[in-house]
């Protein structure tokens, strides 16, 4: 049997390398096998945890589409739509945070990173953001969501609300307790100017990341400029622990090529940085920029891109809206 595959994406523009990475090259080959079934949302309502510019939210929602699309996810063998088209997703997260428990929420370190120093002035979605996260997983049963590592935490308790919830209410598998799909290399693609910090489209420099609407000689001037150390290329793993640009760089690459990182540094040693440089650029070149093209074609066809939404809307909406129909009734209303 299949497994039932959930995951999200925010839409807040410019998805970069670090999103193909971590998230969509997998979403693409876990579509890509006949027995899963995959639900891909455009998580919008996650979005406006901060705020957004509301003309630029609508294109972003298509943009992520469009780079889905572009990077090989195909809409007739998987259900994507955006989650604020889904009622569902809303009410489920408000029952679900009578059952989520305020300590549980208070434990979360992605809320105190995001927040900072000033708590009192974060906006309760940002706090109660993994309560709907759980709503998003519960609604549709999945056995399985793909995580990086600053979700594994929101996906533990997104199992403890399913087990408390069934728990509470005596209804046994009424929520399937979903398993975590996690990327055991290169899940985190770190800033190509500063080795100890996540790729962000919010990082002020654009030579930081590698974004997925790059073209070719955008994508060779970033790699070109990216921050490495004047040490030569490694021959063991072992010399790559203080080295985290190197160790990134060469990460980027062995993931690209579907390597590992040991036969990099193989095929590396004692050469000079500029040649892995070139290697890595023409690589990326190869990869990224037929994404990049697709995308900008996808989003002269709005009405194509959209009609996949509605579709997926229609469809989430079937599943979502029966299972809270069966909420309802659990929880007595």
């Amino acid at each position: 049997m299949g497994k039932k595959i959930f995951s999200g994406v925010q839409p807040t523009g410019n998805l970069h390398l670090g999103n193909y990475l971590g998230a969509i090259k997998n979403f693409v080959e876990l579509n890509n096998d006949k027995h899963n079934h995959c639900i891909f949302c455009v998580v919008d309502l996650h979005a406006i945890t901060t705020k957004q510019d509301p003309k630029e939210l609508r294109n972003n929602i298509r943009e992520t589409l469009a780079s889905f699309l572009a990077s090989g996810i195909n809409p007739k063998r998987s259900i994507i739509f955006n989650q604020s088209r889904v009622s569902a997703h809303s009410e489920a997260a408000w029952i679900l945070s009578c059952t989520a428990r305020t300590g549980w929420l208070s434990r979360m370190t992605q809320f105190k990173e995001k927040a900072g120093k000033d708590k009192e002035k974060a906006s309760v979605g940002l706090y109660s953001y993994p309560v709907l996260m759980a709503a998003d997983i519960l609604l549709y049963d999945s056995t399985h969501v793909p995580v990086g590592d600053d979700q594994k935490q929101h996906l533990e308790l997104c199992r403890d609300i399913a087990q408390r919830f069934n728990s509470d209410f005596e209804v046994e598998d009424f929520f399937k307790v979903p398993e975590p799909i996690i990327q055991k290399e290169f899940s985190r693609i770190m800033s190509l100017k500063d080795g100890t910090k996540k790729m962000s489209k919010s990082e002020l420099s654009d030579l930081s990341r590698i974004n997925l609407t790059d073209d070719a000689d955008q994508i060779i001037n970033k790699i070109k400029k990216a921050k490495t150390d004047s040490f030569p290329m490694p021959s063991s793993k072992e010399e790559l622990k203080d080295r985290p640009e190197a160790k990134n760089l060469m990460g980027i690459y062995s993931n690209l090529i579907n390597s590992t990182l040991e036969k990099t540094i193989i095929d590396f040693s004692g050469k000079n940085f500029s040649e892995f440089k070139n290697s890595l650029s023409q690589v990326l070149v190869e990869k990224i920029v037929p994404i990049s093209e697709e995308i900008k074609k996808l989003l002269t066809e709005k009405n194509y891109l959209d009609k996949i939404l509605q579709d997926g809307h229609e469809k989430a909406n079937e599943i979502a809206s029966e299972k809270v129909k069966k909420i309802h009734e659990i929880v007595g209303f």
